[in-house]
């Protein structure tokens, strides 16, 4: 999605799987201590960078090259022509490090996010059916089981009030990244303390989220905090933010949000999951959170009676994510 739907680019499949490879490995080492030994994982995560970024120019000129055909204007699209309207072309290092801060925006956090919905699914049954009931109610899964066809639509989408809550809820306590970064413009007084012109300051959205006091039980994994009922996150303006705040927020953040709504449609509707290991695993923050060796998870397709279709081998159904 993010190579193709928010950059515009067309890599074959064999380039775009190599690609991919690379760069895992640079997500990884993206954080490492900058000591550039062999073997180390600032050199790993340095090369890397040059490959996806030798690859990343190939697709930028292609790119280029060939707009007709396009009656959108992708993200990259609008990296360039906002340059352009201020007077400055972008460079090819400029459109490939802006690139690559594109893709590893829109995947590493989506992919965090992606995990931690299906964990919870896994962890709090009663939510996984309690979302069916909600798509047996707008016609989006019959009594038997099977998914309608047709039947998803963005407007279909928006009305899954409950749906909605899930996401939020999981956001909420699984929050991608930890915070942001920002430049003070002027000088200013918090808390009695003065924070000068020019410093730079990182707010926490894990912390905003853990201490926020209109949240009640905060640990706790509850949707319904966001029902209209409840509305716990409508008292104040930035106790909930996990796609940022203010005219800098995340640009990506309603694609993102309907990426895990298709998501959860498609689990809740068309298979059983279960955990293939006997423990959840141990959760890390960096880069981005995510298990620690991956979520092992045995997925069944469902048959019209909602009963499991069983592969003629668990290997078949078998995946991390």
């Amino acid at each position: 999605m993010a190579i193709r739907v928010l950059l515009g680019f067309s890599i074959p499949e064999e380039d775009l799987g190599h690609l991919f490879e690379v760069y895992q490995q640079f997500v990884e080492n993206v954080f490492s201590l900058p000591v550039d030994l062999p073997f180390s994982g600032y050199r790993r995560g340095i090369q890397a960078r040059q490959i996806l970024q030798k690859g990343l120019e190939k697709a930028i000129r292609e790119k280029l090259q060939c707009t007709q055909g396009k009656d959108y204007s992708d993200a990259l699209d609008l990296l360039i022509e906002s340059s352009k309207e201020h007077g400055k072309e972008m460079t090819m290092q400029e459109l490939k490090d802006g690139t690559l801060e594109l893709i590893f925006a829109a995947y590493a956090t989506t992919a965090s996010a992606s995990t931690s919905l299906i964990m919870q699914l896994l962890k709090h049954p009663a939510v996984l059916e309690k979302l069916r009931e909600e798509l047996r109610a707008h016609g989006i899964l019959h009594s038997g089981g099977c998914p309608c066809e047709g039947t998803l639509r963005l407007d279909t989408l928006s009305g899954l009030r409950y749906l909605d809550c899930v996401i939020k809820e999981v956001m909420r306590l699984f929050t991608p990244i930890s915070g942001g970064y920002r430049t003070v413009l002027q000088t200013f007084e918090l808390d009695g303390f003065q924070i000068p012109k020019g410093w730079s300051v990182m707010y926490s959205i894990r912390d905003t989220h853990d201490t926020a006091p209109v949240f009640k039980d905060v640990n706790v994994f509850d949707p319904d905090r966001f029902s209209q009922a409840r509305s716990e996150d409508k008292d104040g303006r930035f106790h909930y933010l996990p796609f940022g705040g203010g005219v800098r927020t995340c640009l990506g953040k309603h694609l993102a949000k309907l990426f895990l709504k298709v998501l959860a449609v498609e689990l809740a509707s068309t298979s059983r999951f279960e955990l293939a290991t006997r423990t959840f695993p141990r959760i890390t923050l960096v880069p981005v959170l995510h298990p620690v060796d991956g979520l092992s998870v045995k997925f069944f397709g469902l048959d019209s009676n909602q009963n499991k279709i069983l592969p003629e081998t668990e290997a078949m159904l078998s995946a991390t994510v």
